[in-house]
């Protein structure tokens, strides 16, 4: 690869944030992002919106922006698109177009379109922000032979790695998602691009899923641009020697900006929903049942209690559907009808490697930051819990366990 590439960044801007600024003064692509050619457009582009940003009453306040993170975060983003695309030419150019027959088996061709055509008008291409196509024009167009669909499908997932990064939100209003998220299936689909690159081949340097690559300087450092632009800089620079000269002079930019000082939490949002239905909408709770109040549930810490079943059966027993019947047996002839187990999903690796590094080199990953709401792999999976399941109903005990939905690591799925 040459030394000599050129590295053009761009910054995916929402209609919102390009009327309320009045960006037109400078140039976008026809993919409709704003283009960053050098460190003066960074600055300039930071200027025109911290004099409006100023004016009061303005919804998100007068809190300046930084041109060096917006110009370190503008970077981020293209090094993203640039792996993507070498995935594509290093692995499988079909690999959109295969994700994109994945989500209508999985989902449907009409929720996907639905939530296609949001995102052409929330992000609109210039053509469609200029009003010389309609978005379902664009929808069944191509650009340089690459149908637009695919082209969509991957901005949708950048769209969704730039939002879920906790160090650009500063940002967030030039590329809010809170649209999408409210109107669309775009969670969904963004779910489900991720379990699809799951069963693509690995790549890059520690041969991750694609995603999970993209995803890796914001797990490694959640609240610093800097330290993800040296993480990319370390673990990527295999891939990405034609960018190394302006990884460092985004560093030197932001080296010289530097305060020590912490920007605290983005603008708070109330929803509403007077209008939409919900507000008289009834609860939806499980219906009464003759059984309810007679079950006798034991609560068990699940690995603890395999280390104990361990212990009194003498032989290993680290998986659900190791379990002995003679276990279950015993807890129906005490009377139990209901087994309440502790701390079955996935937890994080990144809770582990936290409580690690403050003091405790023994640390496990902690029951209440989890990667996914899956059925742990240690044990055994949902196959390995439904087996359990099947041989506890035989015996009139039902299963149990709870849910937390907030309490998710910082590398959460």
């Amino acid at each position: 690869m040459s030394n000599h590439m050129t590295v053009t960044m761009k910054l995916r801007i929402s209609r919102q944030a390009r009327d309320r600024y009045g960006l037109d003064m400078f140039r976008f692509s026809n993919d409709g992002l704003v283009v960053l050619a050098d460190f003066h457009s960074a600055r300039v582009f930071a200027q025109e919106i911290n004099e409006k940003r100023d004016l009061a009453g303005h919804p998100y306040g007068g809190s300046p922006i930084s041109a060096g993170q917006l110009n370190a975060m503008a970077l981020i983003d293209e090094i993203l698109h640039y792996v993507a695309r070498l995935y594509r030419q290093q692995g499988n150019l079909q690999v959109l177009r295969q994700a994109q027959q994945w989500l209508v088996e999985q989902l449907d061709q009409k929720r996907l379109d639905i939530a296609l055509r949001a995102f052409v008008q929330e992000f609109p291409p210039q053509a469609i922000y200029q009003q010389q196509i309609a978005p379902d024009a664009y929808l069944v167009g191509e650009t340089d032979g690459v149908p637009n669909r695919e082209i969509l499908l991957e901005e949708m997932l950048m769209l969704w790695l730039d939002n879920m990064n906790s160090a650009s939100s500063p940002f967030t209003e030039l590329f809010d998602d809170a649209e999408l998220e409210r109107g669309t299936s775009y969670l969904q689909i963004t779910y489900l691009l991720r379990k699809f690159f799951d069963t693509q081949p690995k790549f890059g340097p520690e041969d991750q899923t694609l995603v999970d690559m993209l995803r890796s300087p914001a797990v490694a450092v959640p609240m610093s641009l800097s330290g993800q632009l040296h993480y990319i800089r370390e673990k990527w620079a295999s891939l990405l020697d034609g960018y190394l000269d302006r990884l460092l002079g985004s560093l030197d930019l932001l080296k010289e900006e530097e305060e020590i000082t912490f920007p605290g939490p983005g603008p708070a949002q109330v929803l509403e929903f007077a209008g939409m239905g919900l507000d008289a909408a009834s609860e939806r709770y499980s219906t009464d049942r003759d059984w309810m109040p007679r079950v006798v549930m034991l609560a068990k810490s699940t690995y603890v209690w395999l280390d104990q079943l361990s212990r009194k059966y003498q032989r290993p027993i680290t998986c659900l559907n190791d379990i002995p019947d003679e276990e279950l047996d015993t807890l129906a002839r005490w009377g139990f009808s209901g087994l309440w187990l502790i701390g079955l999903w996935e937890r994080s690796p990144a809770s582990q490697r936290i409580k690690q590094l403050t003091g405790n080199p023994e640390a496990v990953a902690s029951a209440y930051s989890l990667l996914d709401y899956q059925i742990a792999a240690d044990l055994g999976g949902e196959e390995a819990y439904r087996n359990l399941a099947g041989r506890a109903w035989q015996r009139g005990i039902r299963l149990a366990s709870d849910m937390v939905p907030n309490h998710m690591g910082i590398d959460s799925r």
